[in-house]
């Protein structure tokens, strides 16, 4: 975790760091991940919450509801496209297929939204209509939904860099991604998000938009990987309350880190610089939404996971040698 983070409070102290005895160890913004035997990696979700491309906080319970909620997806979906779960055996660790990834984020949305300077609606507000590759309508207001889904992808980046938007078209042509594999790609999501919609309407939820990832295994198969519709990678607003907002003039009820990235804003933040700290009742609330956004996505309470994690992780894999090869 970087060092200029803020711990958010709460009754137990967020999970941010992990060290395992396994090898090729690799640290995102918020999973770590290693070799885990042939062809497999263990992924490890942390409380690390990321926004405006920087890692800015930790809030509890946040990595439990990230690893069991997208593992629900994954599961949700599978019919759609083949994704890499093997395993959860714990509530903060996946157990995955190797893949290698894609060099593209693929963003699908379906509102003009946001409040990052490469949004879709702060470029919208600046007078562009011309956005990825998309012609926009006139007069749109923000948080009111396009014709139809599109396709948005971004580079990664990496380094404290900021992801930097593409069209479909560029992803071809700068030879990110084969055209058939480009097209395999786009259907895929553009699918993954149809269900993800219909199943959070069901929850009394809007999908506004989300980002996915992709990567292919050994044997050249096209992978959904990472995460799937969650509140890090997805936007989810309340149903029942977005017209009296919108008509308001207000920001939709969300289930994500929306709610972090609105907050830095109205502090002045975007994401240059030294990140202002926010009143500890931001962090609690955000805890409090991520768990409300898997109880309803699922259906299911939330069993709060024992706290400190990094024991209770260490103590399973020092259970599984097998699996591990660690014996």
């Amino acid at each position: 975790m970087a060092s200029d983070t803020h711990a958010a409070p709460g009754a137990v102290e967020p999970f941010t760091s992990i060290d395992l005895p396994l090898p090729d160890r690799r640290d995102g913004k918020v999973r770590t991940s290693y070799s885990f035997g042939a062809d497999r990696r263990l992924f490890v979700t942390t409380d690390r919450l990321s926004a405006f491309d920087r890692v800015l906080a930790g809030v509890p319970y946040k990595g439990q509801v990230l690893n069991q909620l997208a593992a629900w997806w994954f599961h949700e979906t599978r019919d759609i496209i083949a994704n890499h779960v093997i395993d959860v055996p714990d509530p903060n660790v996946l157990v995955a297929r190797a893949a290698t990834p894609l060099p593209v984020e693929v963003v699908v949305r379906s509102y003009l939204t946001g409040v990052t300077d490469t949004s879709m609606w702060r470029r919208y507000e600046s007078g562009q209509r011309t956005i990825d590759g998309h012609v926009l309508p006139e007069r749109m207001r923000k948080n009111t939904p396009f014709p139809g889904a599109i396709v948005t992808p971004t580079t990664k980046g990496s380094d404290g860099d900021h992801d930097v938007p593409l069209s479909c078209d560029d992803v071809v042509r700068r030879d990110l991604v084969a055209a058939n594999r480009w097209r395999d790609v786009q259907d895929a999501a553009l699918a993954v998000f149809a269900r993800g919609q219909t199943l959070a309407a069901e929850a009394g939820l809007v999908l506004a938009d989300t980002k996915y990832e992709f990567g292919y295994d050994d044997e050249n198969q096209l992978l959904l990987i990472d995460e799937v519709h969650t509140p890090d990678s997805s936007r989810y607003w309340i149903a029942a309350t977005y017209d009296e907002r919108l008509a308001a003039g207000e920001e939709p009820e969300s289930l994500d880190k929306e709610f972090v990235r609105l907050a830095f804003a109205a502090a002045g933040y975007r994401g240059d610089g030294e990140p202002p700290a926010l009143p500890d009742d931001v962090w609690a609330a955000t805890s409090t939404r991520y768990i409300e956004s898997y109880e309803r996505l699922t259906g299911e309470p939330f069993h709060h996971g024992e706290y400190p994690v990094a024991p209770r992780v260490q103590h399973w894999l020092h259970d599984h040698p097998r699996e591990t090869g660690t014996s």
